[in-house]
């Protein structure tokens, strides 16, 4: 396989939906084949399972449901979208993969990492992506952000220090892969997240 999986993550209000748009046009401004997806979510099952993990009607979902939720998400996602796109050369550029169990249901609910990584290693193996952009704001700006956008989803009702949590672990994960990370300070104006984005995605996309 010639594809690439990159993947992006962040916490709320980071402005992974904006940033996302100008991946894809940079990767596809070289000529190269890019498949949009997300998670939770990516599939028709997964979309559903989606609504059941951001509806504020389930609050209070136990942490190891939420986490076997997201897995069996990313089960789907991978055997319908992400390896079938990957076979055919093609790139995917995935709005968040499966660190983001580790920040979020790791750091964020305290569920032990080793039981994380046995499920990430069965769903898997030793499928990783090659590049991850992490989209970094303190997280009191990512909440003002988030607050703006209408209705919160289930996530985005949690308090400040589960956000806090999720940061940390997301900047933990960014040292213990470094070689796959980058992180990017997106608190500063979107010209300059941008000018950080297009420093680190030109010489991957064109080293390919």
């Amino acid at each position: 396989m010639s594809g690439k999986f990159i993947t992006v993550e962040g916490i709320e209000g980071v402005g992974k939906s904006t940033n996302i748009a100008h991946i894809r046009d940079l990767i596809e401004a070289a000529g190269i084949d890019v498949v949009m997806t997300r998670e939770p979510g990516g599939t028709p099952l997964g979309e559903a399972i989606r609504g059941l993990l951001l509806d504020p009607r389930y609050t209070g979902m136990s942490p190891d449901c939420e986490l076997q939720l997201m897995f069996a998400a990313r089960a789907e996602h991978l055997a319908k979208v992400i390896l079938p796109a990957l076979a055919q050369d093609r790139w995917v550029l995935c709005d968040r993969f499966t660190d983001a169990t580790y920040a979020y249901q790791g750091g964020g609910r305290g569920i032990d990492v080793e039981k994380i990584a046995r499920l990430e290693q069965w769903v898997q193996g030793d499928f990783r992506p090659d590049l991850t952009v992490l989209l970094d704001v303190p997280v009191a700006i990512g909440l003002a952000r988030a607050g703006n956008r209408g209705a919160l989803d289930r996530f985005e009702q949690e308090h400040i220090g589960f956000f806090e949590r999720v940061r940390q672990a997301y900047l933990d994960l960014a040292v213990r892969h470094d070689g796959r990370y980058r992180v990017i300070d997106a608190s500063l104006p979107l010209a300059r997240v941008q000018q950080q984005l297009d420093e680190v995605l030109r010489p991957f996309v064109h080293a390919r």
